[in-house]
């Protein structure tokens, strides 16, 4: 993974002293909370529902052991023992001091962490396939040109105030990990018939009070061009984006208003002041940042390539948890964060002590966080597979469910966050109770939760999504069906008015109940929704009783 050049640290640094002084002044009532609040924004520092929340931005989800072993530290230390890792690859801790947010940041900087542009209206975190490097499926990895985008986005002055928050995402393999149809600014790599790599570039998602799935804006561009034509899109972004109604100020409201095609063409007449210039990359320049990205020294051949013996709860784990490699005799693992009855996404300082130790053991000291709130090793030998199943089960993280119905991906909800209608975590563990036992027969099922309009939990990207709405103080749901963030990118439909909290979970068994009435053999339920309609399971849904299997 990438390490800090001197120039790095020297950013870091600087903004820890920086925001040390801020804070000091804000607190002898030398700067007003108005003067403040851009100051900690820019710093990933929100004032919540109970507490200041801390999110530490993790570079297209790559984190190392001993990192992990400071976040660790911060959670016990700082907080209450644990922490959150959100849909955008970061760490949010819940309980943190104002006061003590510097200490805090100066002792991430130490292991080369930070939270610059984890908020407010600039470029936030970049994000990544997290299986990136191993996957089997492969084409091109996208994290030497996800760092180079990074560090060419990490304060630019021109972006530090854009109309609206701005999300990236890369992607370089033929399935798509990375959720790519759903941000403000998406790369698909691939190579070209000559084997060369080039980009197909995408604007225009996102999700919020107006999802939208991202336009194709440019075919066929070089590798080389990523910078100047992203330099040139933004700034099309910074002119033409609203600023006089926040709700109309993210980059889709303008690819929809000029149309798609014109406003690439406002793309390209910017470019052209750009294009080849001294944001032009060089062979050079990736081959400086690519061999950070390069594979570790696997040992010669490791058995097995084929079945492996053991428990059946160890095969089911195999099944749910454990990924092709590009190599026949690794694998990459994914630890579960979904226990039922813990909110999705949080982990202890314990857990991220025994994923830290996990790590050095199995997977060359490296860790990915995933867009759906896991932990990822990307490089595991097949043969150690069993004692990292003990080992994970040890610390709570071998829950055999990635992919299926107890997988739930919410946002921290009405428990944490000020701007929550409903919460999401009661919600996800009334879910997974009554769906636990029929999980493996469900089969592959995203369920996505939102607390509010602004989509954290991804609900309009999952097969069933969940928005909490509020109606006379009482927590409310809005149910959509068919989403999906694939390759196919499709944002669900609302199934009809919300539905009560205490009625939620019945009426996600009804869709689900229906689905297993009606599948062809080995069907998926969002195959099956292709097939059979969106009407079919809004009826279902609606319905009094379930439809017995």
């Amino acid at each position: 993974m990438y390490h800090y050049d001197a120039s790095d640290q020297a950013i870091v640094d600087a903004r820890v002293t920086q925001f040390r002084d801020q804070t000091a002044r804000f607190l002898a009532g030398t700067l007003s909370e108005d003067e403040f609040r851009p100051l900690r924004l820019q710093n990933g520092l929100y004032i919540e529902r109970h507490a200041p929340m801390l999110r530490i931005a993790i570079p297209y989800g790559m984190v190392s052991a001993h990192q992990m072993r400071t976040l660790a530290r911060v959670a016990r230390r700082y907080d209450r023992g644990f922490a959150h890792f959100t849909t955008r690859q970061n760490i949010q801790y819940n309980w943190v001091k104002l006061d003590e947010t510097p200490d805090i940041l100066a002792e991430l900087a130490a292991v080369q962490m930070h939270a610059i542009q984890t908020s407010g209206s600039c470029i936030r975190n970049i994000t990544t396939d997290p299986f990136a490097g191993a996957a089997a499926d492969e084409i091109v990895d996208p994290r030497p040109l996800a760092e180079l985008t990074r560090q060419w986005s990490t304060l630019h002055p021109e972006f530090a105030f854009l109309p609206r928050k701005f999300k990236v995402a890369f992607n370089g393999a033929v399935e798509d990990r990375a959720a790519t149809g759903v941000h403000d600014l998406a790369f698909d790599l691939y190579r070209n018939d000559a084997g060369e790599v080039r980009v197909r570039v995408k604007a225009g998602g996102g999700q919020g009070r107006t999802p939208r799935i991202a336009s194709v804006v440019r075919e066929d561009l070089d590798w080389r061009d990523i910078l100047s034509y992203s330099e040139a899109l933004l700034r099309t972004y910074n002119r033409y984006g609203r600023r006089d109604n926040i709700f109309k100020a993210r980059i889709k409201i303008l690819v929809e208003a000029l149309g798609p095609e014109q406003f690439a063409k406002e793309v390209e007449a910017e470019w052209q002041h750009l294009r080849g210039g001294p944001a032009t990359l060089t062979p050079e320049a990736l081959a400086h940042v690519a061999q950070y990205f390069t594979d570790p020294h696997y040992p010669e051949a490791q058995g097995p390539t084929g079945p492996i013996e053991g428990p059946p709860a160890f095969q089911r784990w195999l099944r749910r948890n454990v990924t092709a490699h590009k190599r026949a005799d690794y694998a990459t693992v994914t630890l579960s964060l979904k226990p039922t009855g813990v909110a999705p996404g949080d982990a202890t300082a314990d857990q991220m002590d025994a994923a830290a130790a996990i790590a050095d053991r199995f997977s060359f000291g490296e860790l990915r966080v995933t867009h759906h709130q896991n932990l990822a090793l990307a490089h595991v030998a097949r043969q150690d597979l069993l004692a990292l199943w003990d080992a994970a089960q040890a610390a709570g993280m071998a829950e055999p469910n990635v992919g299926l119905a107890t997988d739930v991906i919410t946002c921290p909800g009405g428990d944490y966050c000020a701007l929550a209608n409903a919460k999401s975590i009661p919600l996800a563990k009334a879910i997974q109770l009554r769906l636990g036992a029929r999980i493996e027969d469900i089969g592959d099922l995203t369920i996505k939760i939102s607390g509010c309009i602004n989509a954290c939990g991804h609900h309009h990207v999952g097969h069933i999504g969940i928005l909490g709405v509020d109606k006379h103080d009482e927590e409310w749901y809005q149910i959509l069906i068919g989403g999906r963030a694939d390759t196919k990118t499709a944002l669900g439909r609302l199934i009809g008015k919300a539905v009560h909290r205490d009625e939620t979970p019945a009426v996600v068994e009804r869709i689900i109940d229906h689905y297993l009435a009606v599948r062809a053999p080995n069907e998926r339920f969002i195959d099956a929704f292709d097939r059979l309609g969106f009407e079919a399971f809004r009826d279902a849904a609606l319905a009094s009783e379930s439809v017995a299997p």
